[in-house]
């Protein structure tokens, strides 16, 4: 009983009593069944969250927000990768709601119908990320990607670009961000954007080649929108390579606003979302919900902003 008092509530321990616990704790190299503990609490002090991808740089602040926020909280967070199949994240899910977390955190609202079946079966809390809907399974942080699309159109167009293009990654998000771009584009008079599509999660060596296609199928593109920071970095590159002056005579944009984006040469002008507050609400989410409390708001709207810097 000590012992457990020690591990779980150490504020309730004498001081000499506590040092004694952990001392035989380090020199057996005892580990907490945690298991154990969480049947007899019926809880498991454990949350899931699920990325598509973990060499996407765009989605670490969040991970690393959702990470600190829960440990001040006594949960630990279990991380999952699904890769942009449905079929893969459903797998993924069957072994992470058969562990019973206290709470589950996902990247989008695009799910097949056995997923959400065994999500809204399970009863674990659920919080949706990197995305806006009315009717979220549970609770949703996110922002919107139809939003961004128009927002950046708008801002080329405000700037007097008239030849549209995109390199865009083929997955659900960057699908609706680049349809509602060339939406806007045809409200504001342009022709169709050009676009070249390239698999997820998007790389360096993709943008250079989306440029290469780009322009052998429209020399007079002047403004290229990536649906990564990734892709518009092999942007830069090629455009150097072929001596296409930026922002001069072609504009580039990203999406994300990683650490580099600041740094190249030409800074790279792109669309930036507060991953950190989105790790932030959705562990305060989960927490408020697994101890009891109600959630007033189900629903987060983070926004986005353009962060304008040389290269458009």
């Amino acid at each position: 009983m000590t012992v457990s008092r020690a591990v779980n509530k150490p504020e309730q321990v004498p001081a000499a009593t506590l040092e004694k616990v952990r001392k035989a704790i380090a020199t057996t190299g005892y580990v907490p069944n945690l298991l154990a503990g969480g049947l007899r609490s019926n809880k498991s002090r454990l949350v899931a969250a699920v990325v598509p991808t973990l060499s996407g740089a765009v989605f670490l602040e969040t991970v690393e927000s959702l990470t600190a926020a829960l440990a001040a909280k006594g949960y630990q967070l279990m991380l999952g990768q699904s890769g942009y199949a449905e079929s893969r994240e459903d797998d993924l899910l069957g072994a992470i709601i058969g562990r019973r977390p206290d709470g589950i955190v996902l990247t989008g609202v695009m799910h097949s119908e056995e997923g959400r079946r065994r999500l809204l079966a399970s009863g674990i809390p659920i919080v949706e990320t990197w995305d806006l809907v009315p009717d979220p399974l549970d609770m949703l942080v996110g922002f919107s990607h139809p939003g961004v699309g128009r927002a950046v159109c708008q801002f080329l167009h405000d700037r007097g670009r008239r030849r549209l293009a995109l390199i865009a990654g083929d997955d659900e998000r960057s699908r609706r961000r680049h349809g509602a771009f060339a939406q806007r584009a045809r409200e504001l008079g342009h022709a169709e954007p050009a676009m070249h599509l390239v698999s997820s999660p998007t790389t360096l060596a993709s943008g250079r080649t989306g440029l290469q296609v780009l322009l052998q199928g429209d020399p007079t593109i002047d403004a290229v929108f990536c649906s990564s920071d990734q892709l518009a970095l092999g942007v830069l590159i090629e455009a150097q390579v072929q001596g296409i002056a930026v922002p001069g005579r072609l504009a580039v944009m990203g999406f994300g606003d990683l650490s580099m984006a600041r740094d190249l040469h030409p800074a790279l002008t792109t669309v930036r979302v507060d991953g950190v507050r989105i790790g932030r609400e959705a562990a305060q989410f989960i927490v408020d919900r697994a101890e009891g409390r109600g959630i007033a708001a189900p629903v987060i709207d983070v926004g986005f902003s353009i962060v304008e810097r040389d290269s458009a």
